[in-house]
């Protein structure tokens, strides 16, 4: 049973596995249950440091708050399914999030908001807009229409001279609004002609 967890905790944190040495807080917790849900689905190991190292799980009250922030603050609310693994008399607790059907999942914040995030590599990130809008026209399939004028144009010259481009350099110079800007690139997102790279600080866009 031991080699299962160990195996996981030896590949390190990544796209679909993350470490949670204790679960304190059922806002945040539930940012990493919609990444997981929103994009490829994952695990998490409760009880396991950043570093790999096996806390163990302190008290069942872990498992209540998780399954509280599974429920309450995941809209809608994220499936999961656990196990319990037990390692030089410690617990750690294997949470097993599939990918969703019913996505976009949002999580709460704070402030009252709730927010979309997906998961990148090892970090939950916040989705934008063209992503939002790709997953809505994925779930009503009605083709889509490109009518090729300047702007497209304006789009793929530059991708052709350049790795990316972000949605306000776009804007800038196709001279177009943002929200035109966005429909253009969530229609060559949908036809595959681009791809989104979300990264920390910004979101860009290239050419598959």
């Amino acid at each position: 049973m031991s080699h299962h967890i160990l195996k996981l905790i030896e590949e390190g944190e990544h796209q679909k596995l993350d470490f949670k040495f204790e679960i304190s807080d059922a806002r945040r917790i539930a940012r990493t249950l919609v990444a997981f849900a929103n994009t490829h689905g994952g695990r998490l190991l409760i009880g396991v440091k950043d570093n790999g190292a096996i806390a163990g799980v302190r008290s069942e009250e872990e498992y209540y708050m998780l399954e509280g922030a599974a429920k309450m603050y995941c809209k809608p609310p994220v499936e999961f399914q656990s196990k319990e693994w037990t390692l030089n008399n410690k617990t750690v607790l294997e949470i097993i999030v599939p990918k969703s059907s019913q996505k976009p999942h949002y999580a709460a914040q704070k402030d009252g908001k709730w927010l979309v995030y997906i998961r990148v590599a090892d970090q939950n990130l916040l989705a934008n807009r063209v992503l939002l809008k790709v997953w809505e026209k994925e779930r009503k399939p009605q083709g889509v229409f490109l009518k090729f004028t300047d702007k497209e144009k304006t789009l793929l010259e530059y991708l052709e001279n350049n790795s990316t481009i972000t949605l306000s350099k776009f804007s800038r110079i196709a001279f177009i609004s943002r929200a035109k800007a966005e429909n253009i690139l969530v229609k060559f997102v949908l036809l595959k002609l681009i791809k989104i790279r979300f990264e920390e600080k910004q979101t860009l866009y290239h050419i598959i």
